[in-house]
């Protein structure tokens, strides 16, 4: 890990007036080996990398957990392509000859909801059929005056302020109260009213009347959101695709075109000289372009030249911390379903999912395995309590079954989208901007996005950084574009 090659030449611009002296034996610096800095080194084309890593593995948070012949991911991972040039990407990754299965599979999406002891069809608001009856009739009843007072044009209605307001106005205050409320309450850990709704509106399935009314009386609504279909590894482990990243940077690293160094911190970064100081390194290393993928707080942390507005936007963002479970089975599982949502306060989770149903290389045969999603994020997990509700949803046929459960923690799941989010994130980029610094990604650019629109955000850093500013700029707002969001659908990407 020392820092020798010849792009590290003269690297200690000490007396440097600024980064403009910056010259082509300069690296460009790339904080964080997620899939968003794994593809911006992959796409650069203008001379040298040198991507750093804290872990001792690359991927971020696309990474896979094995053990005694089960495999498991930081929760569902599961990979929608939109773009061209993502399902361009992934082939050339994962070449593979005619006579070859494809090392990845196309599933079919099976999501399902229990609430009130009823197993209903994704999305709630499109398949109330199996409710109990008078729950039915408050959904329908609500729905039909919130689109009656958005027609009088009232207020309530039409400009909804809070993300609770926006799911009473869309669809009424019964399928918000018995669905939206509860569940996002679980899953941010706060009460709805606290975030903003603009960022959701795109990405909510958003059925009409006569869905509503047809999953109401019992016909399917089916297909709807962003993740219908989703692939997946056949082999098992979504570790699959930031592996076959970082064996495309290794074969850079061995002509002589980059370096990945896993197990380094970034301790220091000073923008007016072009200059990072990297844990283990006895001298700072300039850089000709800086990308960080890591979180907003933590890169500005590393920043002492930040102004102190930047420092106090910074200290302004919030985010949800995640506690789940790892839970291998010894018998598979009685239900058929990828992933299922459970609102109701009672349950000690929200979301369970079971891998093997996906890709059942996910787990040895005749066996499952499965996550498990937990609202509460503090104190030690019951896990005898949580095995017995587990076996009232239908995802585990009896306690016994249980083969082995680790618990997880994340610290940085999900960007919290409140009153503060926007104003302290565009100051922070504007900032940032005007020093040369280029902050991607899901946690760089502070903002909720899909494994295909992390790479997108390192593929326009690249570009960035390689001076296309066009076509970075184009390729970011693909990146931000229609990106599917936790507020119904959960985090499966």
């Amino acid at each position: 890990m020392s820092a020798t090659g010849n792009f590290f030449a003269g690297s200690d611009r000490s007396n440097s007036t600024g980064p403009s002296r910056a010259n082509a034996r300069d690296p460009v610096v790339i904080l964080g080996a997620g899939l968003t800095g794994l593809s911006a080194a992959y796409h650069l084309k203008s001379g040298p990398f040198l991507l750093v890593e804290k872990d001792g593995r690359v991927g971020g948070h696309a990474r896979s957990h094995r053990e005694g012949g089960h495999t498991f991911d930081v929760t569902g991972h599961w990979l929608h392509l939109r773009d061209d040039r993502s399902k361009a990407l992934l082939a050339t990754l994962f070449p593979t000859r005619a006579d070859e299965p494809s090392a990845w599979v196309s599933v079919e999406r099976k999501t399902k909801i229990h609430s009130h002891g009823a197993e209903l069809e994704y999305p709630f608001q499109a398949n109330l059929h199996g409710l109990p009856l008078e729950v039915v009739q408050e959904c329908l009843v609500a729905l039909v005056a919130a689109r009656e007072a958005a027609a009088r044009g009232e207020a309530w209605a039409t400009d909804p302020r809070t993300f609770e307001a926006y799911a009473i106005a869309k669809f009424g205050e019964g399928i918000a109260r018995h669905f939206f409320v509860p569940y996002n309450t679980k899953l941010w850990g706060m009460h709805p009213d606290r975030l903003a709704p603009e960022w959701v509106r795109r990405f909510v399935p958003e059925p009409d009347a006569a869905q509503i009314i047809g999953g109401a009386i019992g016909l399917r609504q089916t297909g709807l959101g962003y993740n219908a279909r989703f692939m997946y590894p056949r082999a098992g482990g979504i570790d699959a695709l930031p592996e076959a990243l970082r064996a495309q940077l290794e074969a850079r690293e061995r002509a002589g075109d980059g370096r990945l160094w896993t197990g380094t911190e970034v301790e220091e970064i000073e923008p007016s000289t072009g200059r990072v100081k990297l844990s283990g390194q006895p001298d700072w290393i300039s850089y000709r372009a800086l990308i960080s993928s890591i979180p907003l707080p933590e890169l500005i942390a590393r920043i002492p030249e930040a102004p102190p507005e930047v420092r106090e936007a910074a200290a302004a963002l919030s985010w949800v911390r995640w506690r789940y479970l790892d839970l291998a089975t010894k018998r598979p599982v009685p239900v058929d379903w990828h992933w299922a949502y459970v609102p109701e306060p009672r349950f000690a989770f929200f979301r369970v999912g079971v891998y093997s149903n996906a890709v059942q290389t996910m787990a040895p045969a005749d066996s499952a395995s499965l996550y498990v999603e937990l609202s509460d994020r503090n104190t030690p997990p019951d896990l005898p309590a949580i095995a017995r509700q587990l076996v009232e949803i239908g995802a585990l046929g009896a306690v016994e079954d249980i083969r082995f459960c680790r618990t997880r923690d994340i610290e940085y799941a999900y960007v919290v989208f409140d009153e503060d989010h926007g104003p302290a994130t565009a100051t922070i980029s504007a900032w940032l901007q005007r020093v040369g610094v280029r902050s991607c990604g899901r946690y760089g650019a502070w903002i909720y996005n899909s494994m295909e629109d992390s790479m997108l955000s390192g593929l326009a850093a690249a570009q960035w950084a390689d001076g296309r500013a066009e076509d970075a700029a184009a390729t970011e707002a693909i990146a931000r574009r229609e990106a599917p969001t936790p507020t119904t659908g959960g985090s499966q990407t």
